[in-house]
C-alpha cells in the first residue's frame, strides 16, 4: 500500500506541475501621465459579451500578473482596467507573452451639485458657484432684486450700489448667465422685480472666455441672476406715476425681457424728489478697466469751488429736476454669438446752497475763510455703446464700440470772506473708444490673442468770474470786470499687443509683446475783461502750450499655474518707455526715457473645501502725466492757482496683501480678514501758499514718500432660531505725507477707523425688522504741531415692516446721526419716514402713501478732516415730502 502511495506521488505532482505549466499569466503595470504607478486599480480579462473570466489588482508599484485560466477562449479576450480618480482604459489581449501595460489618463468629474435639503434657507452649492434662493430671503415690501441682495448673508451692498461678496468687490453681475449691463449693475439692481429671480449666483474664480478657462488664474468674484421659468417667456414691466406735495412728481416706465436668445432692460424715469437718475449709470470698476489697458485719461482740471456732498443719502440732500431714458438690449444672433447695444440720456438740473467755514492749520498760524454758496448744475448727459462677442471653445473675438459726450453747465453765486462773486463753468466732454480682442486655438491647444484699443477725448473748460477778484493778483491792483480761465487737453491714445499661450498639465505660459502711444496738447489761458471790455492776458506765466507725447514698447511674461488647490499667477512685464514735452512759452523742450520692470504675484491656497488665503505683490514704477510738468498758471477755481517748477513725476509703489476668506455654506456663516501695504516713493512734493483770500500751489523737485497700512475684517452669519442675518466689519488705516505750506515741511499721519454691525430679521411671516449701525472715527497730526484734530460719528438706521394682510404693508424707517469734534458742538440730527401700500391683486396693482423727513429737517452740518485742513459745511436739504404713486405691474 505504501509503496503504490511512494509511486502515486510523482505521477501526481507531474501532473500538477503539467497543468500549471500549459495554464498562462498575464502580467503588466499600470502608470498614470507622470510615470508614477498606480496601485490598487481594478484588472478585469473580459471574454465576449463583456463577462469577466479573470479578476485582479495591481500591487503598490502598479504591477499586477493576471492567471488565464485553462479554459478561457484564445480569443476575443481583452484586458480593462479602472480606478477611482483616473480614466477607463481597454486593450485587446492579442499576445499572451507580452507585457500588457497601461497608461491612464487623469479624469475631470465634476461634483454633483450638493443640495442642502430644508425649509430653512440655504445654499446651493456646485463647484465654484453658490446660489442663494431669493423666495428665502425676500420680504413682501420688496420690489426690486436689490432690495434682497442687501439680505443675503456673505454679500455686502455699499451706499452706491457697488456689491461685495465675503469681503471682495464683484467683477460683474450677469443675467441669464448674459452680460448685459458691464459693470453699470445698477440698472438691474434697482430696475428687475425681485419676484422674477430664482437664484442669485456667485461665481468664484470667474472666468468669462471659454477657452481660457482651467488655464488661466481668475481673481474674480461674480453675480448671475437666473430667472423663474415664466420670466423668460413674457414681458415684465412696472410702470409707476406719482406725485405729491410740495410740487413734487415721480415716474417711471420700464419694460424687460430676459428669454434665453434675447435679453432687455430698457426704461424711461423722471422725478424731482431727490432721486439720482445717475446712480444707475455708475461704473463699479471703471479704474480697473482703465489700469487693466494703461490708458491714463486726464481729468477734469478747472471747478468752481464748491463743498462737497453731505454724508447722507443722496435723496435727503439733492434739489433736483431730472430724466432719463436708457435702452439696454442683447440679441443672440445664434449659439455663443451675440450683440449688445446700450443707450442712454440724461438731463438733470441740481441746485445747492451751503455755507462753509474753513481752517488751516499752519505750525506758526491758522488761515480762515467763509462763504455762502448758491450753486445750479445742468448736466447732458450722451452714452452709446456697441459690442459683438463670440464666445467658443476654440474661439473667441469682442469688438466694443463705445461714444460719449457730456455737455454741463455750472453756476455758482457765492460770497466769500464778504466778497461776492458769480462764478460759470463750462465744460464739454467729447470721448470715443473701441476696444478689438481676438483669440484663436490651434491644433496643437496654444492660443494666439490680438488686442487693439484706441481712445480719443477732449474736453474744453472754460470758468468765467465776476465781477474782478483779487485785483492785486491778477491786474496789478485796478479793478476790472471778468476773470476768464480756459484748458483743455485733446487726447489721442492706442494700445496694441499680440500675446501666444502655452497651455500645459501645470503651467501654463503666456508671452505678450505690444506697444503703446499717447498724442496730447495741453492749451490753456488766465484773461481779464477791463472796465472798457477790452481783454488782455494776466501775465505770460498764466498760459500754456504744451504739446506731450509717449511711447512705450513692452513685454509681458506670465505663468498660471490653475492647480485645484493652489493657484498662481506670476506676470513679469518690462516696458521701455520714452516722454517727450514742450512749450515754446517757457523754453522747455525735454525728453525722458525708461525701462521698467513691474512684476506681480498673485497666490491662492485653499485651506479647506471654503477657505482659502490669498496673497498679493506688486511693484509698479510710473511717470506722471501731462497735468504734473506744465509751467504757467492754472486758475483751478475761485481761490486756487496751480502750476509746476518740477520735472517729470517718477513714482514706485510697492504694494503687499495678504487675506483669509472662509465660509461654511451648512451654517450660512462667512468670514474674511485681510490686511495691506503700499509704499510709494516720489522726485517731488506738492508746495502752497496759502492766505485768507487764495491759495497758491506748485510742484517742488524734491523726494517725497507716503506709506500706507490698512487692516479690515468681516463677519456674516444667518441665525436660523432668530431667522436673522447678523453682520459686522472693522477696517482701520494708518496713512503718512508729507506736503509744504507756507515754506514749512508738515509731516502728517491720519488714523482712520471704521466699525459696523447690522441685523436683518424676520420676526414673523408679517413683521420684518432691520438696523445697522457705523462708528467712525478720524484723526489727523502733525510732527510740526502739538494738537490733534479728531472727528468722530456714529449713524444708526433702523426700519420695520409690518404686514397685517397680504393687501396691506407698513412701514417705518428711521436715521440717526451723531458727530462730535473737540472744537465744535456735537451735531446730532434725526430723520423719519414712513409709507402705507395697498395691492389690488386683481388690477395687479398698488398704491403707495409715503412721507419722508417727517421732522421736516432743512439745515444739515458736515464736518470733514483732510491732513491739516478742517472745514464745517452747512447744507440746506429739502423739507417734508409728501408722495402718493400707483404702480401697474405688466
Amino acid at each position: 500500500m505504501m509503496s503504490n502511495f511512494k509511486f502515486a506521488l510523482p505521477v501526481l505532482l507531474f501532473m500538477l506541475l503539467a497543468f500549471t505549466g500549459f495554464a498562462q499569466t498575464i502580467r503588466g503595470t499600470v502608470k498614470d501621465t507622470a510615470g508614477k504607478g498606480v496601485p490598487y486599480a481594478s484588472i478585469n480579462l473580459k471574454g465576449t459579451g463583456s463577462a469577466i473570466i479573470a479578476y485582479t489588482v495591481t500591487g503598490t508599484t502598479g504591477q499586477f500578473a493576471l492567471n488565464l485560466p485553462a479554459d478561457a477562449p484564445k480569443s476575443g479576450l481583452k484586458v480593462e482596467v479602472s480606478c477611482i480618480g483616473f480614466n477607463k482604459q481597454a486593450k485587446e489581449l492579442t499576445d499572451f507573452t507580452a507585457p500588457c501595460n497601461f497608461t491612464l489618463g487623469i479624469a475631470v468629474n465634476q461634483l454633483q451639485g450638493v443640495v442642502i435639503k430644508n425649509s430653512r434657507p440655504f445654499l446651493k452649492t456646485s463647484g465654484d458657484t453658490t446660489g442663494y434662493k431669493v423666495s428665502d430671503y425676500s420680504s413682501p415690501q420688496d420690489r426690486v432684486i436689490g432690495d434682497v441682495i442687501k439680505r443675503l448673508p456673505g454679500v455686502q451692498v455699499a451706499a452706491d450700489g457697488k456689491i461685495s461678496y465675503n469681503g471682495k468687490p464683484i467683477s460683474n453681475l450677469y443675467l441669464g448667465g448674459d452680460n448685459l449691463l458691464d459693470d453699470k449693475y445698477n440698472i438691474a439692481t434697482n430696475t428687475i422685480p425681485h419676484g422674477a429671480v430664482d437664484q442669485v449666483q456667485v461665481i468664484e474664480n470667474h472666468q468669462p472666455i471659454k477657452m481660457l478657462k482651467d488655464k488661466v488664474v481668475s481673481e474674480d468674484v461674480a453675480l448671475n441672476l437666473s430667472f423663474k421659468k415664466d420670466a423668460k417667456l413674457q414681458l415684465i414691466g412696472q410702470e409707476t406715476l406719482g406725485g405729491g406735495i410740495p410740487g413734487k412728481y415721480d415716474e417711471n416706465l420700464n419694460a424687460m425681457m430676459f428669454k434665453d436668445n434675447y435679453k432687455a432692460i430698457n426704461y424711461l424715469k423722471g422725478n424731482n424728489t431727490g432721486f439720482d437718475v445717475a446712480e444707475d449709470l455708475i461704473s463699479h470698476n471703471v479704474q480697473n478697466y482703465l489700469q487693466r489697458i494703461d490708458n491714463n485719461k486726464p481729468g477734469t482740471m478747472l471747478s468752481t469751488g464748491t463743498a462737497g456732498d453731505p454724508d447722507l443719502p443722496r435723496n435727503r440732500y439733492l434739489f433736483n429736476q431730472s430724466g432719463i431714458i436708457n435702452l439696454n438690449n442683447l440679441v443672440h444672433l445664434k449659439k455663443d454669438v451675440l450683440l449688445r447695444a446700450n443707450l442712454y440720456y440724461l438731463r438733470d438740473t441740481q441746485w445747492q446752497d451751503y455755507q462753509k467755514r474753513a481752517a488751516i492749520y499752519l505750525p506758526n498760524d491758522t488761515v480762515n475763510y467763509s462763504e455762502t454758496q448758491h450753486n445750479k448744475r445742468r448736466p447732458d448727459i450722451l452714452h452709446g455703446g456697441l459690442t459683438l462677442n463670440i464666445n467658443k471653445d476654440n474661439y473667441y473675438l469682442n469688438d466694443d464700440f463705445i461714444a460719449d459726450y457730456n455737455h454741463n453747465t455750472s453756476y455758482s453765486a457765492l460770497t466769500t470772506n464778504g466778497t461776492p462773486v458769480n462764478q460759470v463753468l463750462k465744460d464739454n466732454i467729447a470721448d470715443f473708444s473701441n476696444e478689438f480682442n481676438l483669440m484663436q486655438t490651434f491644433k496643437s491647444n496654444n492660443i494666439i490673442e490680438l488686442s487693439s484699443y484706441i481712445n480719443h477725448i477732449a474736453e474744453p473748460e472754460n470758468l468765467a468770474i465776476s465781477p474782478g477778484l483779487n485785483p492785486q493778483y491778477f491786474n496789478n491792483g485796478l479793478p476790472y470786470n471778468k476773470l476768464n480761465q480756459t484748458v483743455n487737453v485733446p487726447t489721442w491714445f492706442t494700445n496694441n499687443y499680440v500675446s501666444y499661450k502655452i497651455p500645459s498639465d501645470y503651467v501654463i505660459q503666456t508671452y505678450r509683446a505690444g506697444f503703446s502711444l499717447q498724442k496730447q496738447t495741453l492749451g490753456s489761458g488766465l484773461n481779464t475783461t477791463q472796465v472798457d471790455n477790452s481783454v488782455n492776458a494776466v501775465t505770460d506765466s498764466t498760459r500754456n502750450n504744451l504739446n506731450w507725447s509717449r511711447q512705450k514698447l513692452y513685454t509681458q511674461a506670465i505663468f498660471d499655474y490653475p492647480g485645484k488647490v493652489l493657484k498662481v499667477n506670476l506676470t513679469l512685464p518690462l516696458s521701455l518707455q520714452q516722454t517727450n514735452y514742450s512749450d515754446g512759452f517757457f523754453a522747455v523742450d525735454k525728453k525722458s526715457t525708461h525701462l521698467y520692470f513691474n512684476p506681480r504675484l498673485f497666490v491662492k491656497y485653499q485651506t479647506g473645501v471654503e477657505n482659502y488665503l490669498s496673497l498679493i505683490y506688486g511693484i509698479r514704477n510710473q511717470t506722471g502725466n501731462i497735468t504734473d510738468i506744465y509751467r504757467g498758471y492754472i486758475l483751478k477755481d475761485y481761490r486756487t492757482l496751480l502750476a509746476n517748477n518740477a520735472d517729470l513725476t517718477e513714482q514706485r509703489d510697492q504694494t503687499a496683501a495678504l487675506g483669509f476668506n472662509y465660509r461654511k455654506a451648512i451654517t450660512l456663516f462667512f468670514f474674511s480678514v485681510s490686511a495691506a501695504y503700499d509704499h510709494i516713493s516720489a522726485n517731488n512734493i506738492s508746495s502752497s501758499i496759502v492766505n485768507n483770500n487764495i491759495a497758491q500751489n506748485i510742484v517742488l523737485p524734491f523726494a517725497n514718500s507716503t506709506n500706507s497700512l490698512s487692516l479690515s475684517g468681516y463677519i456674516s452669519k444667518y441665525s436660523f432660531a432668530l431667522r436673522t442675518t447678523f453682520s459686522g466689519g472693522l477696517s482701520w488705516q494708518s496713512s503718512s505725507s508729507n506736503q509744504v505750506q507756507n515754506n514749512i515741511l508738515l509731516p502728517y499721519k491720519t488714523i482712520s477707523v471704521t466699525e459696523n454691525a447690522g441685523a436683518e430679521t424676520k420676526l414673523s411671516s408679517t413683521v420684518n425688522i432691520s438696523y445697522k449701525v457705523i462708528y467712525n472715527q478720524l484723526s489727523s497730526k502733525s510732527s510740526a504741531a502739538t494738537s490733534t484734530t479728531a472727528i468722530r460719528s456714529v449713524f444708526q438706521q433702523a426700519a420695520i415692516n409690518y404686514n397685517p394682510t397680504e393687501r396691506l404693508e407698513f412701514k417705518l424707517a428711521g436715521d440717526d446721526y451723531y458727530t462730535h469734534t473737540g472744537t465744535l458742538n456735537n451735531q446730532k440730527y434725526v430723520f423719519a419716514d414712513a409709507s402705507v401700500r395697498y395691492k389690488l391683486k386683481k388690477l395687479k396693482t398698488d398704491f403707495e402713501l409715503s412721507a419722508n423727513n417727517l421732522f421736516d429737517t432743512k439745515k444739515y452740518n458736515a464736518l470733514y478732516l483732510s491732513a491739516n485742513n478742517f472745514t464745517s459745511n452747512t447744507y440746506t436739504i429739502p423739507g417734508r415730502i409728501i408722495l402718493l404713486k400707483a404702480t401697474f405691474n405688466l
